[in-house]
């Protein structure tokens, strides 16, 4: 557990805690190997270096945001700027967050990826990794 990560987690309203705590302990027990850190003063997970997963507190809930998600094919998982490859999901309450979802999601994420590491050298062309 990374500490950052459990103080971003301590700070939120109780039910946006309790599903930060879950989604944190779901993306740790899928993605073992992830380096986990506060990135952009949120909870992000890395994989060589590259941006895999992380989750927000938004106005409309806890955004789950996954960087190469679009190429996922999930229809949960909903594009928010159409110009980078990231899918997200909101919740409100933990009750919905469907583990065998995020589980799938989790391992996409893994084996599913484009270079956000390197997109400034690239100057904002993603390329794709896996």
């Amino acid at each position: 557990m990374n500490l950052d990560t459990n103080l971003y987690n301590n700070k939120q309203e109780p039910e946006d805690k309790f599903i930060c705590q879950t989604l944190e302990k779901e993306i740790n027990k899928v993605l073992p190997e992830a380096e986990n850190k506060i990135w952009h003063v949120h909870p992000v997970w890395f994989l060589d270096g590259n941006p895999i997963v992380g989750y927000s507190k938004q106005k409309a809930g806890i955004r789950l945001m996954f960087w190469s998600g679009v190429d996922f094919e999930e229809e949960k998982l909903k594009s928010e700027t159409g110009k980078f490859k990231d899918a997200s999901i909101f919740y409100t309450e933990a009750s919905q967050i469907n583990t065998s979802d995020l589980q799938r999601w989790l391992e996409k994420s893994r084996n599913i990826q484009w270079d956000y590491k390197n997109i400034i050298k690239r100057k904002g062309v993603l390329e794709r990794l896996k």
